[in-house]
This record gives structure tokens, sequence and C-alpha cells, in this order.
């Protein structure tokens, strides 16, 4: 295979599957994309539209085609000189009657041969629950299901055998625990027919001969005895560091890595493994293994890994890998082209119209803090028990009971910065994990009561994590712990609690850190280069919570604060039927909806178009939904409060130009079957749906600068680009599901062939709102990665210095290997510069750059080509003038 230069993630459903995808390689072939990034496609739960709900590992799901349609997926690729990297998921299965292994450690307890696959507690703390799966899968709870006959005995004819239906699930029948003694399925099923006392007596008898407990779903989060991904009782956790299970987990990727039919793997939530150090090991040796000759990079096999970076974090020298999936630079991008001055205006605003004066760290705390008491109280208590019997096994510390040591633990848990540590691996010694922890004690001990002995103890447990065995059963829950509390606590809650910037809330960054400076940019780009130049970098994902350019869009308000506060008091003084959002929780949810409205407003929507209206409403009403459930306070996915949903929703449509009866009749209807909205009672000439309308439009041409930019960036710093399916438009999506809507790739493609291969993008600057222009760009830009491959995978990042008035205001940096060249230029926080209209298209004005220039180094032939014009541009003096670099096009690339 050839060295992958630049992948395009596809998920890949019933709906669009391998051979969908097989369709497409032309049209991603000929935008010059080397490898396709598949989602999952080993069996998942039938109807999956992830492939993350894994039922069997051992084989293609024929829901995608089967390894038929992956096979010849590969050859179509291949007749390309393109290859694939695939998604793999070691971490967790789903608890699903089709996953054989789940069956078996139902029915036969301890002793199937699965039962130590998962991660189970056979022996907790609750004595009820010993030898027994806690099985939280029940509607309600259990003595209303048996009474009401949601639990049953089921005949299965065919095969003639007995099993429990339980609502939708079936549950095995342990051997040895049932009966029929040669008597028909009728006398059977009547024997323990739920509506009878006897029935009931019998049905429940058989139950607690079982070797499983079904309780209602809500007790998951205080009785689970196995460990879940994050507080998801649809996904076990699987054992993949025992020998056996790995080689269960990975016979198919491997098998097919060792076929050639894939060329790399990429590790979901490797995180939540018990030893993802020793893993990542295990796997490349494997890989190794099967294809010693393997040509992708000097022999190495490919292998990322989806890693949660913190702002101050990076891989250490024990991760075997060569980078993550590209979170952490969707993080940098997005936070250099933010404004750092108007972060504080931002918040100053966000404090003023939320009446919360709270921080983002108190908010962090607060959600921490929250989830440790809320939905990960089982795994909570199980690590407290632990350090509470480790504590009193030292001498001297026999009386510490739990009770005291939990809020001390809880503040530990709740200052912890990074999604985990690797104690128990490698040498602790020179590894940022003591660092971390100290650390956070420190933030610790400032929220615990001076007065008290709690500092004591938290020394103490400082002291366990630190010096114990690093095998040791508090390390080990530590560590599994502190990734889905981090995940669930900041992602899904903070990021729709707290709100200033709405388009710094994305997955891989971190709400007290709004901005990236130059240099700090740089620099993670300098390390990239050396350490991880096969890693990704994207700036959209599958898991994003705002589409790309949304973000992109929503950054120009850093720029422009005391506009968008003007709009904001404007927005604030209307008084919807729907309600006065007057509580602090309201107005940060309605200052958040404003914020999402303005990100994802398509640019070709007409206020006088209902129908496209009201798709729009009923994406942000899905969205408005799910952002009040994570939030957790309003509503949430336990106790969805749908009375405040539909009244939200009903906003929603008001602000949209319905009528408010028209609105209401909408708003109820969200939480059912929908019905297309009247024409009547909506008004396309309400003042505030032209309001939004003009915001957005006034500042979307500086949004599609920094869309530019980011597309530019992401397509030529050290690492490979990948770009998420359909986002060589502009990408407005919200949060899943809004950002996996099937593309329509047939107009893509149409646009891409009709591209002239040699023509200045500047012509298409007058019609950018469609998108093409992005897609021109990132065409014009893979087909140079394509011709000096070399360059972007080995050459060197040479950051450019920039000097003059404006130099703050541009990001250069070359990429350099022997008298190769390429050289990056793009704008940053230069709204102001904008003079765009229907005339001229997207433009800036050249007086705003004045004498800023680029510092060059010494070149052969001192001068370079620009990718996007055709343009010759020489060096003068050693340095290009901004204001003709950026002439003709508002990005530049320059080869030699």
């Amino acid at each position: 295979m050839s060295r992958a230069r630049a992948t395009v993630r596809l998920q890949l459903h019933a709906a669009f599957t391998l051979n969908d995808a097989r369709e497409q390689v032309p049209y991603y072939h000929a935008m010059g994309f080397s490898h396709f990034y598949l989602s999952p496609i080993s069996c998942a739960v039938a109807g999956s539209t992830h492939g993350y709900d894994v039922v069997d590992h051992s084989r293609v799901n024929p829901e995608l085609g089967g390894e038929s349609a992956l096979l010849a997926l590969s050859e179509s690729l291949r007749e390309r000189g393109m290859g694939v990297l695939l998604d793999i998921v070691p971490n967790h299965m789903a608890t699903h009657a089709t996953n054989k292994w789940w069956w078996d450690t139902l029915a036969q307890g301890q002793q199937s041969p699965y039962a130590g696959w998962f991660d189970i507690d056979w022996h907790p703390a609750d004595v009820s629950l010993h030898g027994k799966v806690l099985a939280p899968f029940l509607g309600q709870n259990y003595d209303t299901s048996l009474q009401q006959g949601v639990l049953r005995l089921v005949h299965d004819a065919k095969a003639n055998s007995y099993f429990i239906q339980a609502g939708e699930s079936p549950f095995p029948l342990a051997k040895g625990t049932f009966f029929t003694e040669g008597r028909s399925a009728a006398a059977v099923l009547a024997d323990y027919d739920p509506t009878s006392i006897e029935g009931r007596r019998r049905l429940h008898e058989l139950l607690e001969r079982q070797h499983y407990r079904l309780c209602e779903w809500h007790r998951a989060a205080d009785r689970i005895n196995w460990r879940r991904f994050f507080e998801i009782s649809g996904l076990i956790g699987v054992r993949v560091e025992q020998p056996q299970v790995f080689d269960a987990v990975h016979q198919l990727p491997l098998r097919l890595y060792e076929q050639g039919v894939v060329d790399g793997l990429r590790i979901d939530h490797v995180d939540g493994l018990a030893r993802p150090l020793s893993y990542c090991a295990s796997l490349r040796q494997a890989m190794r293994e099967r294809r010693p000759l393997d040509t992708f990079d000097g022999g190495e096999p490919w292998l990322v890994i989806e890693k949660i970076l913190a702002s101050h974090e990076t891989l250490d020298e024990r991760w075997q890998v060569d980078g993550t999936t590209g979170y952490d630079f969707m993080d940098q991008v997005g936070g250099v082209l933010h404004s750092p001055s108007g972060s504080r205006h931002l918040v100053q605003l966000w404090r003023d119209l939320t009446k919360n004066p709270k921080s983002a760290e108190a908010f962090v705390r607060e959600a921490r803090l929250t989830l440790l008491r809320r939905h990960f109280v089982a795994e909570r208590n199980a690590l407290l028990n632990a350090v509470c019997q480790a504590i009193k096994r030292r001498a001297g510390f026999d009386d510490v009971a739990q009770e005291t040591l939990g809020p001390v633990l809880e503040a530990l848990l709740a200052e912890f910065s990074v999604y985990r540590t690797y104690l128990d691996e490698g040498d602790a010694k020179v590894s940022w994990d003591e660092v971390f922890i100290a650390q956070a004690a420190s933030s610790a001990l400032a929220q615990l009561n001076p007065d008290s002995h709690e500092g004591g103890l938290l020394d103490l447990i400082v002291t366990l994590l630190m010096n114990s065995d690093r095998r040791d059963e508090v390390v080990r829950r530590f560590q599994q712990l502190t990734p889905p509390l981090a995940a669930k606590s900041i992602e899904d809650t903070v990021f729709y609690r707290y709100g200033p910037m709405l388009w710094r809330n994305d997955v891989g960054s971190d709400p007290t850190v709004p901005a990236v400076s130059l240099i700090d940019f740089h620099t993670c780009n300098f390390i990239r280069s050396v350490r991880f130049p096969a890693g990704l970098v994207a700036t959209g994902t599958h898991d994003h919570k705002r589409g790309e350019d949304a973000r992109a869009r929503l950054a120009v308000l850093s720029q422009q604060p005391a506009e968008w506060a003007k709009a904001c008091q404007g927005w604030s003084a209307w008084k919807p039927v729907a309600g006065e959002f007057n509580t602090p929780q309201g107005r940060a949810e309605r200052y958040m909806l404003w914020q999402a409205l303005v990100g994802a407003w398509p640019l070709s929507l007409k206020i006088d178009d209902v129908e496209a209206l009201a798709a729009f409403a009923r994406r942000m009403v899905d969205w408005q939904r799910k952002a009040l459930r994570e939030a957790k306070q309003s509503s949430s996915w336990f106790d969805p409060n749908l009375p405040y949903e539909a009244g939200c929703a009903q906003y929603i449509y008001e602000l949209l130009g319905w009528s408010p009866l028209a609105a209401n009749a909408l708003a109820f209807d969200s939480g059912g079957e929908r019905t297309e909205p009247p024409r009547m009672g909506h008004d396309p000439r309400s003042g505030l749906l032209r309001s939004f309308h003009d915001f957005v439009h006034g500042i979307a041409a500086a949004g599609a600068i920094n869309g530019l930019a980011q597309t530019t960036l992401r397509l030529t710093v050290p690492g490979i680009p990948d770009q998420y399916q359909g986002a060589e438009w502009w990408d407005h999506s919200l949060v899943d599901p809004d950002n996996r809507r099937a593309v329509d790739h047939a107009l893509r493609e149409h646009a891409a062939a009709s591209m002239p291969p040699d023509a200045s993008l500047a012509v298409q600057l007058r019609s950018w709102q469609s998108g093409r222009l992005k897609q021109a760009l990132i065409k014009r830009l893979l087909a140079l990665r394509s011709r000096q491959s070399a360059v972007f995978a080995l050459g060197d990042y040479v950051p450019l210095e920039v000097i003059g008035p404006r130099s703050e205001h541009v990001i250069a940096f070359m990429r350099v290997l022997g008298e190769a060249a390429v050289l990056v230029a793009v704008p940053r926080l230069c709204a102001s510069a904008l003079k765009s209209d229907e005339k001229t298209g997207l433009k800036m004005d050249m007086t705003y750059w004045d004498e800023t220039g680029i510092m060059v180094p010494e070149l052969p032939g001192h001068c370079m080509k620009n990718v996007f014009t055709g343009g010759i541009h020489k060096f003068q003096n050693g340095g290009l003038m901004v204001r003709e670099l950026f002439a003709d096009f508002p990005c530049a690339v320059l080869a030699t």
C-alpha cells in the first residue's frame, strides 16, 4: 500500500453499507484522499447506526454487506492505490441476547467460559449479588414488572426450550433451575402465569435461582457490579487485557490486516481499558507479526487511538502508537482562531445574562460531584471501599470509616484534570502521572475543611495511589473511574451547562481554557511533527458537538463581543408565550440556544420558506431536547421533563415566526409522532426571525474565512488530515444524530468533477456560500499533498516570524525537506478586514494589513507558486508582504 496522505471518515450502517462506500471510491479518489477511515464493521446490535454496540467480534456485520462486501471495497480501493483505516472496539460489547458471550454468562454464571471475559465483580459489597450479574433492564421496579406481566416465561417451540421474557428482552434459564417433567408447554406456562398469585410466586422463585438479578434500569447507578461504557448499561466492559480475550476480540481485524484488507487500526476509547499502554504494545506487536514487511511507515504498523488529552497533556514516551484521532488538533485550531481578549467580554456577558457568577472551574467541579453522587455511585463506592480497606491494612488506621473518607475521595476526583493515569504501567518515576495526582490533591485540599483531619486523609489516599503495588485494586478502580467521570462530567454535562463560548465546548476542549496562543499552536505542531507525524488531525468527527464551520462562524463572536451583546440584549427583551426563562439555568439554556441557532443557521435558508424553516426548527428542537437532558438540570435522560421540553420547543417555533398557537401544537407534538407544521400561523416578517437571519449573514463571511483557514491548516500541519464525511462543503451540523445525516455524494461528486484543475480559486469567492469553494480548496491541497508527499510526511515544521502592525493576525509556517518546501499562511482574528457583498464575494481589505510581512528563510530560486491562484511570489529582502499574499485569495499555500 501507499503511505497514508489523507483519510475520510465514513459512518457505516444499514442505510450506508460497505457496498455504498465502494460506490464512492472514484469520487474520493478524485478528491485526493488516500484512505477510507471506516466506523466499526464487526457484528453489532441489529439496526445499529454506529457499530459500537458489538455483539460478535469475529464476523463482518451482514447488515453492512458482510465480508464479501468488505473485500470488494478493499479491492476497489487498492486498484487506485488507496487503503482502509479501521475503527475497532476492544473496550466493550452490547448486553444483548445476540451476544453469545453475554448470553452464556447469564445462563451459566461463573461456570461460563466467558464469565471472566467481562469485567464483572462476582463478589461485590452487596451480598445479594454474590455470584450474580445485575441486570438493570426493566422499565419499572421488579415487583411492578412481575405484577403487570412484564416478566413472563416463554416457550420457543422451534428450539423446544424456555426462556424469560422481560419486556422486549429475553433472558436465559440456568441449567438445573427449571424442570418440565415431560409436561406440555401449555401446562408449564400455565404454572408460571404472572396473572395469578401462584404463577407469580413460581416465576419469582425461578428468577431467584438464576445467575442474574433483574431490576429497574435506574438502579444501575448505585448497584451495578460490572464495568459499563460510561453509564450506559447497554454496554459491558471487556477484559481485553487477558490473552484469550485479546485474541478473540482481535481475531477479525488482525486477519484482515494480515491479508492487506485493512492498513491500520483506530482504537476506540482506549482509556477504558485496564492497561492501555500494555494493550497498545501488544497490539502493535501482533500487527508486526502478521505483516512484518508492512510498507506503511518503515515497516511499522499504523495504530492511532481515540484519546482525549488535557490542554497541558501530551502522549508520553510509553505510548507505542502513531498518535491520536485528532481531537487535540481540533481544540488547538479552534483555540488559535478565537480571540483571547474577546473571552473576557463574553464571560462577563454570560454572567450578566444568566445572573450566574460561577467560574468554569466551579461548573466542572459541580458536574463531577453530581456524576459521582448520581450516575457513578456504584463505581465510586467500589473505589471508596477499596481505599478504605487498603488504609485499614496499614498499622494505626483501623478506625477510618468510609463516610469520613468519602468527601475527601470525591474532592480528589472532582479536581482531577486529565482523563486517567497509567500508574501500573511503565516507570512511574519518569511519567506525568504523579504530577497530575499531586496537582489534583493540591486543588482538592483547597476545597476541604482546613480545621478537620481531611487533609491527612487526602495524604493517605495520595500515598496509596503513588506508593502501593501498581496492580493494586485501588489503582485499578481509580484509573477506570476517572475516564468516564471526565467524559460524562465535561463533554456531556458542563458543555451543556456552561456556555459563554459554545464553539469552545467540543470534544477535546477544556471549558477553562478558551483560547490558544500562536506560540502554543506552533509548539503543538512541532511536537506532532517530531513524535506523531502519522497521527490524525481532525476538525470534525462523528462525535463533535457542532460542525467545524459552525464553530468557525461562532468564533467570530469573540472578535465582535459588543455587537453580539447588543443582539442578545434585543433578543432578551422579547417575551415569548412559551415562558420567561427567569431562572439562572433557564437563562443559560436560552443563551446557548441563541448560539446554536447562529452556528447552525443554513446560509441558503429563506425566511419565507416555511418548509425549510420547519425542517431547521425540528433540528433545533431535537438539539435542544438533547442539550436539556445532557445538562441534567431542567430535564434529564433518567427523568425527562416533557412539559418543560415542550415549552422550550414552543420557544423555538415562536422565535422562527410561528404564532403561539401553532408553536404550541408543534411543540407538544415534538415528543412523539411529528406532523407537518401548518402554513397558517407563520409570519416571515417576524422581527425576531429577521433579526437572527440578518445577524447570521452579518458574520457569515468572517466565519467562512475562519473555515477556510481552519481547513488549510488541517491539510498542511504535521499529521494525516482526516475529513469527516460530507464536510467537504460547509458543515454547520449539530451534535449527533444531526451530524450523522445522509450525505448527498452525487451533488458533491458533480461539483468536484466540474472544477477546472488549474484555475484560480479566486473565481469562486463570489459564490462562496454554496460550500464548493471549500471543496475546491480541499481538492487543491490534497493534490499538493500527493505531489509533495515526502515534504508533508517527513518534512520539518518551521514556524515563520510575522512582523508589522498585524503580526498577531497571521499564522505562518513552512514544511521543509531538503530543497523542497511548502509555505502556509492563513489569517486569524481579522473580521474587521472583511468587505464582503454579493458583487465582490469573499474579499478582504488589503489596506488592513498595512506593512505586515512574513520573514522567510533562504530558499533555492527565491520564488514559490501559490497553489490556490497560480501566482508566483518572489521574496524581497527575505520576506513576503501579507497584503500581496492575500490579494487574490484569503489563504495562501506556496510550493517550490
